[in-house]
């Protein structure tokens, strides 16, 4: 499959040598959205030494020159405005290149392994009736193919297209849900780039000299071989990063982690290193919001609990984060591919209007764990996100745990009072530790008054 790619982008590129034509990487093309109010990069090939001129229609007053480099290359930035279009750009030389019906808005990438790729082809929770109604020329999508490569690549195959039932089915419904929120919410153009492969470890999508620079993360990246999915160190990087960067974004997406519950301990560093990765590459400091894994029945010693308490780390340790949870939204522990796409884009939608774009669209984190306090044979857990308060499900909530020094849990009382809970357990003379849905498959019982799902925790290292 490699070989086959590299086969396209050298034929693709052929022309550029032969005939002196302008030629641009697909990310690039009519339909397409950039970045508003801000410089965005352009790139593309010619013949050496050939000054390439660019005019945009929103101002052609402002023509930019490039030269091409030996090896044919050029990169340039474009000034962009407020949201708007459609415009086109001509892109002069010995040839002519004419992008028509292009846009400016916010463009976001999509990524992670399979519940971000899930399309509503998946049977999604009333998918049919959102694809019916999806025709929405303000929302674009540019959906990368799953190809690895072992080298960095400066082509993909994908196209932008139109916002319609057909290229809605065909793409990841998080990513769409996410992307038809901030439209309706910001009214401008959503430019939405899909680049997400099912049972990807989180290290295919570095860069692989950062994984090998670092002694801990090259010692412990995956080892396990499969023949249906890359898990080299930047495999998929090379072949659904590398070729867009530096395109205009205004910030990413993420759903992953599943893949990496045999190497949970540096599942935190991993993607912090991914995150710093793409920042330099797009050479912003973009906002980076994610998806905790959802419960599921692994079987036994799964470690899914530590790869979502790692996943929780990166919201302390990385700046410009954010968590949503989503263990409520599980239909069936016995699917690791839960159905209800929507709520996971409109809560990761949550976080970047509210982060990202400033708008009061009210609550929007998840209750997490603060602080304990013991009080004689009870205590007392504090968490964040909970100023209104806390309710349950149930008459009172029955998915907390509680042990004493011996580190045996057991099932506790437990009481909501305000922001806090007191837990206690009749067996439990002395408590030292409490967990809350900290396993494989539970699911939360206790909300914040906005209806947001406690994070699963624990307050022990054990």
């Amino acid at each position: 499959m490699k070989n086959k790619f590299l086969f396209f982008v050298a034929l693709f590129l052929l022309p550029i040598c032969m005939f002196g034509k302008i030629a641009l990487p697909s990310v690039f093309s009519d339909n397409m959205v950039l970045q508003q109010n801000s410089q965005v990069a352009i790139w593309g090939w010619s013949d050496p030494g050939e000054t390439v001129k660019i005019i945009a229609s929103w101002n052609t007053n402002d023509t930019i020159k490039v030269k091409a480099n030996n090896s044919s290359g050029w990169t340039t930035s474009l000034k962009t405005i407020g949201a708007g279009g459609p415009y086109s750009i001509q892109i002069l030389g010995s040839s002519k290149v004419q992008l028509s019906n292009v846009m400016l808005g916010e463009v976001w990438i999509c990524s992670g392994q399979s519940n971000m790729e899930m399309s509503v082809n998946w049977k999604l929770i009333n998918g049919e009736e959102d694809a019916a109604k999806a025709n929405n020329p303000n929302i674009r999508i540019f959906h990368i193919q799953k190809i690895g490569a072992d080298v960095p690549q400066q082509n993909c195959n994908a196209t932008w297209t139109v916002c319609s039932p057909e290229t809605m089915r065909a793409t990841s419904a998080v990513g769409y849900f996410f992307g038809r929120e901030l439209q309706q919410k910001l009214n401008v153009p959503v430019g939405l780039i899909v680049s997400a492969w099912g049972g990807t470890p989180v290290e295919v999508w570095i860069e692989k000299s950062r994984i090998e620079k670092n002694e801990l993360l090259n010692k412990s990246k995956m080892t396990e071989k499969y023949d249906w999915w890359p898990n080299s160190p930047g495999t998929t990087y090379n072949s659904m990063i590398a070729p867009i960067v530096p395109y205009g974004i205004a910030g990413a997406i993420w759903y992953q982690g599943e893949a990496n519950r045999s190497n949970y301990k540096v599942y935190a560093l991993m993607k912090k290193t991914l995150i710093e990765n793409w920042r330099a590459d797009f050479k912003k400091d973009f906002p980076f919001y994610f998806v905790q894994i959802a419960p599921f029945a692994y079987g036994i010693d799964s470690k899914a609990e530590l790869v979502r308490e790692q996943q929780e780390l990166v919201t302390k340790t990385v700046p410009k984060t954010g968590m949503v949870v989503v263990s409520d939204l599980v239909d069936n522990v016995k699917d690791i591919h839960p159905k209800n796409k929507f709520d996971v884009g409109k809560r990761l939608a949550g976080y970047a209007l509210t982060e990202t774009y400033h708008l009061n669209v009210g609550e929007y984190k998840s209750p997490f764990y603060d602080s304990m306090k013991i009080e004689k044979d009870k205590v007392r857990v504090s968490f964040s996100n909970a100023s209104a308060g806390l309710k349950c499900t149930g008459k009172t909530p029955v998915k907390f745990m509680i042990a004493g020094d011996d580190k045996k849990f057991v099932d506790a009382t437990a009481k909501i009072e305000g922001s806090t809970v007191v837990v206690s357990s009749k067996l439990i003379k002395t408590p030292v530790a409490v967990r809350f849905c900290f396993d494989d498959t539970s699911m939360p019982d206790v909300f914040s008054m906005a209806g947001l799902p406690m994070a699963p925790f624990r307050t022990d290292n054990w």
